[in-house]
């Protein structure tokens, strides 16, 4: 069974910094590319970083690129998302994904319960 349990979110004042883990287990999580997502209040879910399985290949939504890295570490099964330069519009549920993608307009894969990341001041 796929789980991926995210953590590191929480209320932080605008331009500060936070680090998001998120700890995957149930599958091969080394033979995967992954993502973060995340959901604004009142809006829907929006791609923000993928990750290949080796980790040497990364995108980012341009809203957050240059402000955020992704990275992972194959050997403790465990994605991360570094925050910069966060922005009010930063604020959002964060989620680790495996298998993201869009169909017909719905959110497919596998995603855990989330960490809330708020930027105010």
């Amino acid at each position: 069974e796929v789980q991926l349990v995210e953590s590191g979110g929480g209320l932080v004042q605008p331009g500060g910094s936070l680090r998001l883990s998120c700890a995957a287990s149930g599958f091969t999580f080394s033979s995967y590319t992954m993502s973060w997502v995340r959901q604004a209040p009142g809006k829907g879910i929006e791609w923000v970083s993928g990750i290949n399985s080796g980790g040497g290949i990364t995108n980012y939504a341009d809203s957050v690129k240059g402000r955020f890295t992704i990275s992972r570490d194959n050997a403790k099964n465990t994605l991360y998302l570094q925050l910069n330069s966060l922005k009010t519009e930063d604020t959002a549920m964060y989620y680790c994904a495996k298998d993201w993608a869009v169909i017909r307009g719905k959110p497919s894969g596998y995603w855990g319960q989330g960490t809330q990341v708020t930027v105010s001041s």
